[in-house]
């Protein structure tokens, strides 16, 4: 079951993924990624059991979107 967070201000359930990509005009710099998506964009391939370590679920006070935030 993918790591999933429920908005304090909208009451929905969003859902971690990660993937790794390459960065445009960095000769081929790659980096990871990681987002957040509703339940009908659940993508099996790139969703997250787990929280990364050494991060943390905030909330944005405005949209009340999950963000993961170092620390």
């Amino acid at each position: 079951m993918p790591y999933s967070v429920k908005s304090k201000k909208s009451g929905k359930d969003y859902f971690l993924h990660s993937k790794e990509v390459t960065l445009k005009g960095s000769k081929g710099t790659k980096q990871r990624i990681y987002w957040f998506s509703g339940k009908d964009k659940i993508d099996p391939k790139c969703a997250l059991n787990d929280l990364p370590g050494g991060y943390k679920v905030v909330e944005n006070p405005r949209t009340g979107l999950p963000m993961l935030k170092k620390g």
